[in-house]
């Protein structure tokens, strides 16, 4: 990974406390060293658009679950995609959803990549190591 990624954030946008506990499990498991910052709704998520302006830092990549209160998954997809700088964010939809409609509409909205959810621990971490490798590692980041 080049150095000047390697200490970007994470952001991981889930509601579900299990799923966020299993992620960063899963992350600490890889010890992977960025920071993972959370955001458990779409609202919390879309608020991160003003903390960017505000200088901070923005993420090297938004794991995005879709079945979100507040603005669900796609709504926050679609704005974040839609704004003249923060679109250069990859995207990985993480989700438990496999249904064809939202994949489609994911990918349309601009999604980088679509996963669903593993419920396995071993399973996720392999999610989890995939995740890294090419989003840390191979992938060169625009912002």
């Amino acid at each position: 990974m080049t150095e000047r990624y390697k200490y970007k954030p994470i952001l991981l946008v889930e509601d579900n406390p299990l799923d966020v506990d299993l992620t960063l499990r899963a992350f600490k498991k890889r010890n992977l060293v960025n920071p993972i910052q959370v955001a458990r709704d779409g609202a919390a998520a879309l608020e991160y658009i003003e903390k960017w302006d505000a200088g901070e830092e923005v993420p090297l990549i938004i794991l995005l679950d879709l079945n979100l209160p507040k603005v669900n998954g796609l709504e926050v997809l679609e704005t974040i995609k839609k704004h003249p700088i923060y679109k250069a964010i990859p995207i990985v939809v993480l989700t438990s959803s496999s249904d064809n409609k939202d994949i489609k509409t994911a990918y349309t909205l601009g999604a980088n990549s679509y996963i669903v959810k593993p419920v396995n621990f071993d399973k996720f971490v392999d999610v989890a190591t995939q995740i890294e490798l090419y989003w840390n590692v191979l992938n060169e980041p625009s912002i």
